[in-house]
């Protein structure tokens, strides 16, 4: 067959890789059990108050990667896999190298100079690999959860800025994103306004929180407060729930509502 006749037009459905980043708390592994059939790689302890299927707590790289060679190999129901946390996950993975060039540190493997920053790529590229391999021969969901940080943006357009992203090394996370189908960014919808103090002093303060500390949303979109994206013309912002967003990628994006895909 030639390669001409193995050109592929149309879309191709597959199923998604989502990674998920939020606070402490906010409900990211809440919402990841609520996928199809999930079964959780816990790198973190956390998922006792879940009702959920798990792997055993991962306590170095090697446990997470027969996790997944479980699942690639063995026979199972399981339709979605969600590993908790990557920011866990990327200290296994510190740890491995660490092991490997006998240093106390990331910092100083392979002699330093970031080198290990740089070596840990290869690791992140063999846990993406075992991922993609689920995707397209199991057809399996995949759900990567991760903490925020906020860190310091240097735009080239404008004056810097501070903005949420996933709580892993600068390379990790752009490994990561552009894997990803979409990178969305769970926070609370807090609506803040301003009121006169006296004396010609003004506050601002949040309102509308309710008892849970507001709404509690996915940002889909990219902005200057937070990094995100999405392949799926999904809006700027949803609820944080799975139905809701399985509801938005199945819907039709309309010029009100969805802005262009990011890449």
């Amino acid at each position: 067959m030639s390669l001409l006749q193995q050109i592929h037009t149309g879309r191709r459905p597959s199923p998604p890789r989502f990674v998920i980043y939020g606070t402490e708390g906010i409900g990211k592994s809440t919402t990841a059990s609520q996928a199809p059939n999930p079964i959780f790689i816990p790198t973190e302890d956390g998922l006792d108050q879940i009702d959920c299927a798990s792997f055993p707590l991962a306590t170095s790289l090697a446990n997470v990667e027969a996790a997944l060679q479980s699942l690639i190999q063995d026979q199972h129901d399981f339709e979605s896999v969600v590993i908790d946390s990557l920011d866990w996950l990327e200290r296994l993975i510190w740890d491995a190298l660490c092991e490997q060039y006998g240093v106390a540190s990331i910092e100083k493997v392979d002699g330093g100079y970031a080198r290990g920053y740089t070596h840990a790529l290869t690791h992140w590229r063999r846990v993406l690999d075992a991922l993609n391999t689920l995707r397209s021969r199991r057809g399996m969901c995949i759900v990567l959860l991760a903490h925020a940080k906020v860190e310091k943006f240097e735009d080239p357009e404008s004056a810097a800025y501070d903005r949420y992203s996933p709580r892993l090394h600068k390379h990790a996370t752009a490994l990561v994103n552009e894997w990803a189908d979409a990178v969305l960014f769970a926070t609370r919808k807090i609506i803040t306004k301003t009121e006169e103090t006296g004396f010609n002093r003004e506050r601002t303060i949040a309102s509308g929180l309710g008892k849970d500390g507001g709404e509690r949303v996915l940002r889909c979109v990219g902005s200057p407060a937070c990094v995100a994206k999405n392949r799926f013309d999904l809006p700027a912002e949803l609820p944080l729930s799975w139905t809701a967003l399985m509801q938005a990628m199945a819907s039709p994006p309309t010029a009100a509502t969805s802005p262009p895909a990011a890449a």
